[in-house]
């Protein structure tokens, strides 16, 4: 959410910024909604003060024995009552319409994030390992996975598309790769393990960005629930409407949950295989921190992820995405992109985002400026994958596939698959 008075005081940068990301000029339409708003606020000021003057006039004018002045202010105060709900109703549709206009804004992109229009001008900032040689022709997830325990078919008539039923040993690498993502990100990087709610209410989407503009990309329930699309809303959430003590950040949250999608806005994307998935599980990554920090927190919070992928050793490249490719609320973004070798092709794995202050505003969470009085200020928001737990599973399927239709597991996991080390179509 945008700050009105920053518009107001300045709306050429504002409309430059938005420029940047391919939105038209907004300014001018936002200041003369808030121009508006302000006028009616203040006509119910004017009018709640002189009836509240008025009235206390009418004992004064009794106490004198001046009933025809005594009349007329109870007119007037009668006029008043009569008048103020029209115009109290006024100046919330006054408001509820700016709020309305200033929520589907996106963030203002940073300084140093690349001008494009589409992930064709992403730039890439660096590349990690080398993507294997073969000696043989090596096979898509989707081909491989089916004989070694990925039951495309049950789950579809299970749930429908984008549902998969996994079973036996593959299975295991799954619940595995969740498991070690959550203890490297716990034990090494100082992450906070939370196991926060899958349902929220309207709030936390609202406040984590969610709400209104991507309403159709969720689940909802019919008591009015959202299955969390990803626990950066749990987790972001867990802090709306706090003031915080400086003392207390930064907070490094992260949580391996089941996340529902309905991929509404990805219609026809990846419909074969394990991609892209209505139900999946992620290990993600939030930090709330000041805003002098939140840069150095969002290199930071990148360099964890990218550490699953290194301990894996599976090849990735990472991308600072464009101005038209990074998501509604993030004013940064890095992808990282993993190395599929059965499609040919990089797909990500991770993002890492920088909100900034984007949704405490819209939680309203602010932090006590420690040594100036009562100052407060907004805090800054992050949120990561650390990582995505299918897509690193259909990774190192297709990374460690062997020509025998067999996939060797990563030594990094074989702690938590109880000594597998090979995943073997069935017999």
């Amino acid at each position: 959410m945008h700050d009105i008075r920053f518009i107001r005081e300045n709306s050429d940068a504002f409309d430059a910024a938005l420029a940047r990301r391919g939105a038209e000029p907004l300014s001018a339409t936002l200041i003369a909604l808030d121009e508006e708003r302000r006028a009616l606020t203040t006509q119910v000021q004017q009018g709640q003060s002189r009836r509240n003057e008025a009235s206390k006039l009418i004992g004064a004018a009794m106490a004198t024995g001046d009933k025809d002045a005594a009349e007329a202010l109870k007119a007037e105060v009668a006029a008043l009552k009569e008048e103020m709900p029209a115009l109290e109703a006024r100046a919330d549709a006054a408001a509820a319409q700016l709020k309305a206009a200033l929520e589907i804004i996106p963030n203002l992109p940073a300084d140093d994030v690349p001008l494009g229009t589409g992930e064709e001008e992403n730039v890439e900032v660096s590349r990690w390992g080398t993507p294997r040689v073969f000696d043989f022709t090596p096979r898509e997830h989707a081909d491989l996975a089916p004989m070694l325990g990925m039951d495309f078919e049950t789950g579809a008539r299970l749930s429908g598309a984008r549902f998969t039923f996994l079973r036996g040993d593959m299975a295991r690498l799954h619940r595995a790769l969740g498991q070690f993502m959550l203890d490297v990100q716990t034990r090494e990087h100082g992450y906070t393990e939370c196991n926060p709610p899958v349902l929220v209410k309207d709030e936390a989407m609202y406040g984590t960005d969610k709400l209104p503009k991507f309403a159709e990309d969720s689940f909802r329930t019919t008591d009015d629930r959202y299955l969390i699309p990803t626990s950066e809303v749990s987790l972001t959430a867990s802090v709306m409407g706090e003031l915080l003590d400086e003392s207390a950040l930064p907070m490094r949250l992260t949580a391996l949950t089941l996340c529902f999608r309905s991929e509404a806005g990805a219609a026809g994307k990846d419909t074969r295989g394990f991609i892209r998935q209505h139900q999946f599980e992620k290990c993600e990554l939030v930090s709330i921190v000041r805003p002098e920090d939140s840069e150095a927190e969002h290199q930071r919070m990148t360099r964890a992820a990218e550490t699953i992928l290194e301990e894996l050793n599976l090849p990735y490249r990472k991308l600072l995405l464009c101005t038209g490719d990074m998501g509604f609320g993030a004013r940064k973004t890095y992808d990282l992109e993993v190395w599929l070798p059965g499609q040919g092709a990089w797909r990500e794995i991770s993002s890492c985002s920088n909100t900034g202050e984007f949704q405490a505003r819209r939680m309203n969470t602010r932090y006590r400026v420690a040594g100036e009085g009562k100052k407060t200020a907004f805090v800054h928001t992050l949120n990561g994958s650390g990582l995505a737990v299918g897509r690193t599973l259909v990774a190192v399927l297709e990374n460690y596939q062997q020509a025998d239709g067999t996939v060797i597991i990563p030594e990094a996991l074989h702690s938590y698959t109880g000594g597998l080390t090979k995943l073997e179509p069935a017999a």
